[in-house]
């Protein structure tokens, strides 16, 4: 299947899985969201350019800081906790400072977090409408990157609240402004806000290279015992 065939099937597919997102968000909404913790093991994405011991790394700190967060303040806030390589992004609404300043020191004393992004906004919660809204804006960018033919869309991770976009991922700067650019020109974007690791081009290259050996050592068949 080829690049063009692969991005016109999973577009119409992040659009309707937008929607069906926002629907259920309209039914109930969790005062702490964790961004990949809903993954496990057997889904890791082959082409993530994180290693899978790095996903499954990412998924345990977002749930330790889920349930560091929920333990402390229960239904009196929404976060969103995003991990994507050991860097934690907090997006969602507090109600003080307080909150803010005390939700980032709970975590981000989490064993092997890299950094803290603290996004959080003090602020009324979010209603369940915009939260829906978010939602479809959130499959509206993944569509986008996955129609962009100069860029590799299962390297981002992205995340919405109340129309600002958050992306994250392991990119070159030039991957980067394009993604974050082609974002911006999306109707109901507020803001984009980017969390990237960066890498050289020249060890993007290296990264393509080994995940296409991986690819082609899952191809070749077993040699058959004489």
């Amino acid at each position: 299947m080829t690049r063009t065939s692969i991005a016109s099937t999973l577009r119409p597919i992040a659009l309707a899985l937008a929607i069906a997102s926002g629907a259920a968000v309209l039914q109930a909404c969790a005062p702490i969201l964790i961004g990949g913790a809903a993954m496990g093991v057997g889904g890791m994405a082959v082409t993530d350019r994180r290693s899978v011991g790095i996903q499954v790394e990412d998924q345990n700190i977002e749930i330790k800081a889920g349930n560091r967060i929920s333990e402390k303040f229960g239904d009196a806030v929404h976060v969103n906790v995003n991990v994507y390589n050991r860097k934690m992004l907090l997006s969602g609404e507090v109600p003080n400072d307080n909150a803010k300043a005390e939700i980032e020191r709970i975590v981000g004393s989490i064993e092997n977090l890299r950094s803290v992004v603290n996004d959080l906004a003090v602020a009324p919660a979010s209603s369940f409408t915009t939260r829906a809204n978010d939602s479809v804006l959130t499959g509206k960018v993944k569509a986008t990157l996955i129609d962009a033919k100069d860029l590799f869309s299962n390297a981002f991770r992205v995340n919405t609240d109340r129309g600002n976009v958050y992306l994250m991922g392991i990119v070159t700067e030039r991957e980067g402004k394009r993604a974050a650019q082609l974002v911006s020109t999306i109707p109901g974007i507020l803001k984009v806000v980017t969390a990237f690791d960066y890498i050289t081009e020249g060890e993007l290259q290296g990264l393509s290279k080994a995940e296409a050996e991986r690819q082609q050592a899952r191809s070749t068949p077993a040699p058959v015992p004489q």
